[in-house]
């Protein structure tokens, strides 16, 4: 049986009321099984309040993200962060809400110019393992004391506390875009050529490295696009011929959603290394497909079935097991394992926020064994 609150008041009535683990999901896209009651938040939908002249959005956690970004679309403004899409790597159905979304830190290939989903969060309400409702920040950036909960519940996967409701800045959209692209098979020197591009003064929004090309885009005015592609160009050219691609907000999307990984067995991971290591981590992996964003600082890979890439990653760096098995999961374990000091801090802050581990129990911890 679900947990299906339709507001706060319920869903705070719901987690008081809980006598066992509960399996906090949104839309359900990104097909994690765990383990107790499941919980759903879908009822907590609706855009609240929407100024576009402020940048702002306020909004329920289980607000669908189609929702929120046809509101934004009809204003020219946009989620500056592009927070992508599962379903189709993880072969899942469903809709992605904005509860989601914060919860997961979700960020595209625009985070090396805007920053992550968390830096673009204002406000959050949420009920913690207690049943109390808890409220911070607001609708306008600013400085906190104590435990910054904005910061703290992005990327916490519902291991603190269930959101409710989410505030966002949202940014206008740019008039244009265009994408440079080079032929480059290694990801070695893919890496240096998006590293001069990033170097450059040109505002590089996208730089990725996928199916043999190094791919760059900038945004802006017209004008200032037109330029910046030419001047980028030719800070490109050393590493080979460049073109202009025509389709360019359809290939970063699939950019954003690892397009090259749907529908093909093998398991998936994420890699967040220093861009300098992205190729020793690469030749550490061995077989497998890899896509590279945020300039080399990601790699997306996809490797045969059961296979530990965070046991081969000899640099410095977090490994994420995005896609795989029931059986692998509970083996290798989701999340990269915690340094000691980090582990206790993250004890700390799960005893003081769920006290009675309710909440997705086992979801960020190691494998027992590992």
């Amino acid at each position: 049986m679900a947990v299906k609150p339709e507001n706060e008041a319920e869903l705070s009535a719901g987690v008081a009321g809980a006598r066992g683990p509960l399996r906090v999901q949104g839309g359900g896209t990104r097909g994690f099984q765990g383990a107790g009651e499941l919980l759903e938040t879908g009822g907590l939908a609706g855009i609240e309040l929407y100024e576009p002249g402020a940048l702002t959005l306020v909004a329920g956690a289980g607000t669908p993200l189609a929702e929120i970004e046809a509101a934004l679309e009809a204003e020219g403004q946009r989620l500056a962060f592009e927070p992508m899409d599962h379903r189709g790597l993880m072969g899942t159905g469903g809709e992605p809400t904005i509860g989601g979304v914060v919860a997961a830190n979700v960020s595209g290939p625009r985070r090396i110019q805007v920053g992550a989903c968390r830096d673009h969060l204002l406000g959050v309400r949420f009920v913690d393992g207690t049943g109390q409702v808890i409220s911070n920040g607001g609708r306008v950036m600013k400085n906190v004391t104590g435990y910054d909960l904005v910061k703290l519940m992005a990327g916490s996967w519902g291991t603190l506390g269930v959101l409710s409701q989410v505030s966002l800045k949202v940014l206008p959209k740019p008039e244009t875009q265009a994408t440079l692209a080079v032929e480059i098979a290694d990801a070695g020197t893919a890496v240096r050529a998006l590293s001069a591009a990033l170097g450059s003064p040109f505002e590089v929004s996208g730089a990725a490295h996928a199916e043999g090309q190094a791919l760059v885009r900038i945004e802006g005015f017209e004008g200032s696009v037109s330029y910046r592609a030419g001047r980028l160009a030719e800070v490109l050219a050393p590493f080979g011929a460049v073109r202009e691609v025509a389709e360019g907000a359809a290939l970063w999307t699939g950019i954003r959603d690892v397009l090259a990984f749907h529908g093909v067995p093998g398991d998936v991971w994420r890699i967040s290394v220093k861009p300098g290591d992205t190729a020793a981590a690469v030749a550490d992996f061995g077989t497998g497909q890899i896509v590279l964003d945020w300039g080399g600082g990601l790699i997306w890979a996809l490797v045969p079935e059961g296979t530990d890439l965070r046991a081969r990653l000899r640099v410095p760096g977090h490994a994420t097991l995005v896609r795989a098995a029931a059986g692998t999961r509970a083996r290798i374990g989701m999340f990269h394992p915690e340094s000691a000091p980090l582990a206790r801090i993250a004890e700390g802050l799960r005893a003081r926020f769920d006290p009675r581990g309710i909440f997705n129990p086992g979801l960020m911890s190691a494998p027992v064994g590992a």
